[in-house]
């Protein structure tokens, strides 16, 4: 590592803390319309940053939903080019009575950053720019080429940069991209994720009578679309979490006997993540597979939210006329989201109760994916990792989805190292998200140790 670039981090800490802050006190909330100002806010700061960085070319990208920044510096002739990614935008923060901190109002806490976006993923594209910054600041240049594009739609599935990406290769072409939006298997263990799950999110409507019944007139007649959705759904999964749409698993490989002796060896425990991380009363999933291959290589499906009827205070004795549920399933890399989609929709189709018509919205899709980790680049990002933390990296999936990782690969054929400095009780999406204040020093300078080396 260069011990330049160490030393520019420690003598500007405090200024590196607060324009994060400046940041994550945007509330970049992409999935909600009253926030649209706040986006195209969250973008101009990243756009303006990044200027300031040291970078070249930088636009705001318009689209049909939240733009695209991008920027590049394009001088280091006979080196590689990387293209670094992130995302400006945020989850809601509701619900707002569990955050012990407002939200948006970041806070150091037993050397951690809480704040929404503070990990997810704020705080962990800034240190891509403030790494770029450090090299330029020591050296005056960069050891390789960069590209750098940041959206403000991962977290409602990243429509726009889906297709921006394929309209723009030449624009776009690198050699390997790298994105912080994963976790550390551990404090202090060097993680690279080598393996994403896909994801395809729906809506399923349920329409039962022309408008809502009085339950006393027609009860016992009509058919009751809340009631009707409850036991669509409850037809998914078995009690053992298997699903049980037809075909879902045709597609689905088991991993490699070294690589599940791999995952052994991880310091996993079932009883810490149980206690620690779900807060339930136990664990849940196929009983034939360990809680890691749940996680990491098995589709999974689950229900996000059910609407319909009457919630209010007090009663109101009414046969809902409709019902919708909020649904995803999770995918593992060889299963094509194309395909889940007509399985789904032809079971809703078989499986819809009686007087119950149910249809089914995409409302977006992204296949999984795994990274060789034999490709150079990720074998230089490994060492890098391995040097900054002192301990050898480890390979990992992750059950999350990164749209962008997939395409990146199927539109300009390039891998994509997944360097992040999170660790695994972040609360990610949950209330009182956090980073680890020294993670975010450390990823810094284990970006700019990167690009040095790959550039070497």
């Amino acid at each position: 590592m260069s011990k330049a670039v160490s030393i520019w981090v420690d003598s500007h800490r405090q200024r590196l803390l607060d324009e994060l802050f400046e940041l994550i006190r945007i509330p970049s909330v992409s999935t909600l319309p009253e926030h649209v100002p706040d986006v195209a806010r969250a973008a101009a700061f990243t756009a303006d940053k990044l200027r300031a960085a040291g970078l070249e070319n930088v636009e705001i990208i318009p689209t049909d939903g939240h733009p695209l920044v991008y920027a590049d510096w394009l001088h280091a002739p006979g080196k590689p080019t990387v293209l670094c990614y992130g995302h400006y935008d945020v989850q809601p923060p509701d619900p707002l009575d569990l955050w012990v901190s407002p939200p948006f109002e970041p806070e150091l806490r037993n050397g951690n950053i809480y704040a929404r976006g503070a990990v997810d993923d704020k705080g962990q594209f800034y240190m891509h720019v403030k790494a770029i910054e450090a090299l330029f600041a020591v050296h005056g240049k960069l050891p390789v080429n960069v590209k750098v594009l940041i959206e403000g739609e991962e977290e409602i599935g990243g429509k726009s940069i889906s297709k921006f990406v394929p309209l723009n290769k030449a624009k776009l072409a690198a050699d390997v991209a790298l994105v912080s939006d994963t976790a550390l298997y551990a404090e202090g263990l060097p993680t690279l994720c080598i393996g994403l799950r896909g994801l395809v999110y729906m809506e399923i409507v349920a329409q039962g009578p022309s408008r809502d019944l009085h339950s006393g007139l027609y009860g016992g007649a009509a058919p009751n679309a809340v009631y009707g959705i409850i036991e669509l759904l409850s037809k998914f999964k078995d009690a053992d979490g298997r699903i049980l749409v037809p075909g879902i698993y045709d597609d689905v490989v088991d991993p490699a006997p070294e690589e599940l002796a791999s995952w052994q060896s991880l310091p996993f425990s079932e009883a810490a993540m149980l206690r620690d991380e779900v807060g339930a009363a136990s664990l849940t999933g196929e009983p034939d597979r360990s809680v890691l291959e749940r996680v990491w290589s098995r589709p999974t499906m689950e229900v996000h939210g059910i609407a319909g009827g009457f919630t209010g205070a007090g009663a109101k004795t009414v046969i809902p006329a409709t019902a919708t549920a909020k649904v995803s399933f999770r995918l593992v890399p060889n299963q094509k989201p194309e395909a889940v989609v007509a399985a789904v929709k032809a079971f809703v189709e078989a499986h819809s109760p009686k007087g119950v018509v149910c249809t089914v919205n995409v409302l977006s899709h992204g296949p999984g994916l795994l990274v060789n980790p034999n490709h150079p680049a990720i074998e230089v990002a490994a060492a890098a990792f391995a040097e900054m933390m002192g301990r050898p990296t480890v390979f990992t999936r992750s059950g999350g989805s990164i749209p962008i990782v997939g395409e990146f690969h199927e539109q300009l054929g390039i891998p994509t190292i997944l360097m992040g400095l999170g660790l695994p009780d972040d609360g990610l999406h949950s209330p009182n998200e956090k980073f680890k204040l020294a993670n975010y020093y450390l990823g810094i300078e284990t970006v700019a140790h990167f690009l040095e080396m790959y550039g070497d």
